[in-house]
């Protein structure tokens, strides 16, 4: 243990070095770039608060232009100046560009101390003039509201030097005061001692603020993506979970069917009289193929089957078709919901995928009326036609608000995902009383491919 502990010591020296010797290309990475990254929109206010800013700017140059006192001559007021809108226009400029308008901002601020020789018309309690520090502070607000907290702090950290630097590379600015008892004007330079903490504070609380601002944004900007993502994934999982639903109502109807084709080619060489060899050859082909596919379909389908969900007395029970429409009509108008029935066209049995789709597709409707349009009247109507079946289940408008609905449901989805897998069309929207309509048209039976073995016509 001994060891290792000084195989530590020994590794973390070069690890701090190398630490070290990245912090040039850090700062290089992060501050030298004219990366544009302008200041987002809000959401109720549009583009007010830039114009708020741009008014600032304006303002703060203004009083940054005309805060000396005294005669100047031609180039100390133009410096004067320049340096004031070149400041004005770094907080303009930070609106798209915060990194280069903070390198702009601090360079006119450390070069606008040297004209601190100018008398001033306030005490010189900070490195700068007041509109000029609020200019810089700006800026480094609006940096702070589009970078990461590293950035702004460096950015911080570099502004602090800069007014040390001001402080202790150039003039300092005189302070002429009279003290009680003196006979001559005091030159008071403590001052300065206490400048590049104010300016500290001020700076700080500026990318404070707005490291602050940035962060719940960023926060917000994220849930809003969660939240998508999140209804995305709820939505694919139902998607997933109604095909699920499908897959295993099909699995039963189609291995019923296979069942029987096994079952018949096993019978049928016992209902002829000296059947022949090839007879009984082809019908045990046909019972093999039908039990192959039966094993293959259970093989795929059937880990479908939820093994949880219901018993399985209920799980082996037959799948609903058409004809127990009038009890589960009944079994709607028990539940408090006013159903009326219209079946036009003749009645016949459909291929058992359209009978099952169909009842499924009236259940879901009359579901979903009972849950949203409580009160309501509930029209069903079928229609047979000669390629198919139409389905028309409509409400009228609700005659009291319904209850909150807990979360997303299968009802739509389901119903459009059983029309579409038999070739069929489907709809469903708000009709204009007030109530909802679904509607389908399924075919009699999915079409099949041609048989290329059979000649055209």
């Amino acid at each position: 243990m001994h060891r290792v502990s000084q195989g530590g010591g020994r590794n973390r020296g070069p690890r701090l070095w190398a630490a070290v010797r990245r912090i040039p290309r850090t700062l290089r990475e992060d501050l030298w770039t004219v990366a544009r990254d302008p200041l987002p929109r809000l959401r109720w206010l549009g583009r007010l608060p830039h114009a708020h800013v741009v008014l600032v700017a304006v303002l703060m140059g203004w009083l940054n232009a005309v805060q000396g006192e005294g005669d100047f001559g031609p180039a100390a007021m133009t410096a004067v100046l320049v340096l004031a809108v070149l400041q004005s226009g770094a907080v303009v400029l930070a609106l798209s560009r915060p990194v280069p308008a903070w390198w702009l901002s601090t360079i006119a601020l450390f070069l606008a101390r040297d004209g601190g020789s100018l008398k001033v018309s306030h005490a010189p309690l900070w490195s700068w003039s007041i509109p000029g520090i609020t200019l810089h502070a700006l800026v480094l607000f609006l940096l702070a509201l589009r970078v990461r907290p590293r950035i702004a702090a460096e950015a911080l950290g570099f502004s602090l030097l800069a007014a040390v630097a001001a402080l202790v590379f150039l003039a300092p600015v005189p302070d002429e005061t009279i003290l009680p008892g003196a006979a001559a004007p005091v030159l008071m330079t403590s001052t300065q001692d206490v400048t590049v903490v104010q300016d500290a504070v001020t700076f700080t609380l500026a990318v404070v603020v707005g490291t602050a601002l940035r962060g719940r944004r960023v926060a917000r900007n994220q849930l809003v993506e969660q939240e998508v993502l999140t209804a995305g994934e709820r939505a694919r999982r139902t998607l997933l979970e109604e095909r699920n639903r499908i897959a295993r109502e099909l699995h039963d109807v189609v291995a019923h069917h296979m069942s029987v084709i096994s079952i018949q080619a096993q019978v049928a060489p016992h209902l002829v009289k000296d059947p022949t060899d090839e007879l009984k050859e082809n019908l045990a082909g046909i019972r093999g193929s039908a039990v192959e596919a039966l094993t293959e379909l259970r093989r795929v389908l059937g880990v479908l089957r939820s093994e949880e969900a219901l018993a399985d007395g209920v799980r082996h029970t037959p799948q609903p078709t058409l004809g127990r429409l009038d009890e589960l009509v009944g079994a709607v108008r028990g539940a408090g919901l006013r159903v009326t029935t219209d079946i036009t066209g003749e009645p016949r049995p459909l291929s058992p995928g359209v009978e099952l789709s169909a009842f499924r597709i009236v259940q879901e409707a009359l579901s979903n009326a009972l849950r949203h349009a409580p009160g309501a009247q509930v029209r069903v109507a079928l229609g047979y036609r000669s390629g198919g079946l139409t389905i028309r289940v409509a409400n009228t408008a609700p005659d009291r608000p319904a209850p909150p609905s807990q979360g997303a449901g299968h009802g739509l989805l389901g119903m459009h995902e059983r029309t579409a897998m038999l070739g069929g069309e489907f709809a469903a929207g708000p009709t204009p009383d007030g109530g909802y309509e679904v509607t389908a048209i399924l075919p009699a039976q999915a079409a099949q491919p041609a048989d290329p073995r059979e000649p055209a016509p």
